[in-house]
């Protein structure tokens, strides 16, 4: 599918990158590169590159594919997880950044350890590392190599090898800094390719009469694609289950990804100032209301143009197809930037927990002390090999690779929301009763999935946060030990910009607007 002009732009995009990550990468004549430098960016990130690499690694193939896949069978009532991650994205800046920040952390199981134990930190770091690693590693890495193989032809296998290469290429000299100061180059491709994949399909609905008359046409021809809140008839209703979605369990999910997640709040983490990192929040927000347009309407208009594909999940690459040369390799160039940065943020992410929360216990203070960049970088290595022998087993027989994805993650969600949430803000919450709630989630989620089948997962995620929450708290009532690690949240700052409050009160007007109004 690619022409000599499409395959020397992407040429061209993989050397800038490279170059480019190489040059922001580099250090002071005299300064040797540290754990701060290479896993928190030196903790000097501005606002602009933390918003960017929020985004550029949030937004990947199982976002672009799996999305598009989504829209494609169920249609814009999947936008929910972006449009809903937006107004997340400022209350985690509001309230869950400021106590992260205080603390001073590297990574989310620290602040358990400082909060809780060791225990819960070891725990959780084992958990993340290997979700990371076999779920959220391999999804990106197999659906981008599907997208390649669709787009350029190259084998399945060579892609995953490929792509996976590349991304520890650019980012295993510099981390942290490599990753989210080339994101904004990233994010920009994104989105302009993104935009143009989208406005080229309208413009084929409409026969050419141009982007409006196509958007017009797509809603007169597949209206069902546009209903935002579906009705417990619907097919898709086990997916997105009505109200539940607004006022349910997907906020379980999105505070977990948002504020919780180490592969995503790393970067406002490396920030040079709580200020800073609340502006780069705000950005994230704004840019979520927008990726709809780029990963789900593409499936959308998919659906008008062939309703008879073979997967929901070959939207997105039989949308490329259509692309005349030149386009094509741009939005080619656009789908590898968001798969190598989110390929390169994990794989920094998985070095980060393992080195910081694991290494210690396994090698002595002295070794860890000179050696903790270079196990970051054999970390990053050995996650991205794993990954690429995994891809294929764990996700090559799904059709929607996102519902996967939300599905399996919903299992654990509930708990590390629950021990969050509590640890920050409830004094008494204890480590014993935080573990008994990290558990109950995998176990319950399992248990309701077995004898409520017709349960939408949404739900199943909310009824399963609530009960961690009361495991937690009765344990906790019933038990009751010092907890010398609760930050008090009088020591805390909560206070914001006026600029981040004009954001907060934009972003929510445009989600009433979307949600009361318009569908």
């Amino acid at each position: 599918m690619l022409s000599t002009v499409d395959l020397s732009i992407v040429v061209l995009y993989a050397l800038a990158l490279f170059g480019l990550a190489q040059w922001v990468s580099r250090e002071k004549p005299g300064h040797e590169k540290d754990a701060s430098d290479y896993f928190l960016a030196g903790k000097a990130l501005p606002w602009w590159a933390i918003g960017a690499s929020l985004i550029a690694a949030n937004i990947s193939a199982e976002q672009i594919i799996g999305m598009s896949g989504s829209g494609y069978a169920i249609g814009l009532a999947i936008a929910s997880y972006e449009w809903m991650a937006a107004i997340t994205l400022i209350l985690v800046g509001k309230f869950l950044l400021p106590v992260f920040l205080k603390t001073g952390i590297y990574t989310m199981p620290q602040f358990l350890e400082q909060r809780y134990d060791h225990r819960v930190r070891i725990v959780m770091a084992c958990f993340w590392l290997g979700v990371y690693v076999f779920v959220n590693l391999t999804s990106i890495l197999w659906l981008g190599a599907l997208a390649t193989n669709t787009v350029a032809g190259v084998d399945l296998t060579l892609a995953l090898v490929l792509l996976g290469a590349f991304a520890v290429s650019y980012s295993l000299y510099g981390g942290l800094k490599a990753v989210a100061l080339t994101d904004i180059i990233q994010v920009v491709l994104l989105v302009a390719g993104g935009l143009m994949i989208a406005v080229i399909l309208l413009e084929k609905v409409s026969g050419g009469a141009g982007v409006v008359d196509g958007f017009v046409t797509l809603m007169e021809t597949v209206p069902d694609r546009f209903d935002m809140i579906l009705a417990p008839d619907h097919p898709h209703y086990m997916s997105l289950p009505g109200l539940s979605v607004l006022i349910g369990g997907m906020w379980v999910m999105n505070v977990s990804y948002w504020g919780f997640n180490q592969y995503i709040i790393q970067r406002a983490l490396a920030a040079k100032s709580v200020a800073e990192a609340q502006k780069g929040i705000a950005f994230a927000a704004f840019l979520k209301l927008l990726m709809p347009l780029i990963v789900v309407l593409p499936g959308i208009a998919m659906f008008a143009l062939n309703a008879n594909l073979a997967a929901p999940d070959q939207a997105y690459p039989s949308a490329m197809a259509l692309l005349p040369a030149g386009i094509k390799g741009r939005v080619f160039a656009a789908l590898l930037a968001a798969i190598v940065s989110s390929l390169a943020s994990m794989c920094n992410s998985i070095s980060t927990i393992f080195t910081v929360d694991l290494l210690p216990s396994l090698a002595s203070p002295e070794w860890l002390e000179r050696n903790r960049v270079f196990s970051g970088r054999v970390t990053a290595l050995v996650a991205m090999a794993i990954a690429m022998l995994a891809a294929k087993p764990l996700l090559g027989n799904f059709d929607q690779a996102f519902q996967y994805i939300q599905e399996f993650t919903g299992f654990f969600t509930p708990g590390i929301v629950a021990i969050f949430l509590l640890g920050m803000f409830w004094a008494k919450t204890t480590a014993t009763g935080a573990l008994l709630a990290a558990v109950a989630s995998a176990v319950l989620s399992l248990a309701m999935k077995l004898l409520l089948p017709t349960l939408p997962f949404i739900d199943r995620v909310g009824v399963v946060f609530l009960s961690c929450v009361a495991i937690a708290v009765i344990w906790s009532l019933l038990r009751p030990q010092p907890q010398p690690g609760f930050l008090q949240p009088s020591g805390v700052s909560f206070a914001t910009s006026a600029g981040f409050n004009g954001a907060a009160v934009v972003v929510t007007s445009l989600l009433v607007f979307f949600y009361t109004v318009w569908w």
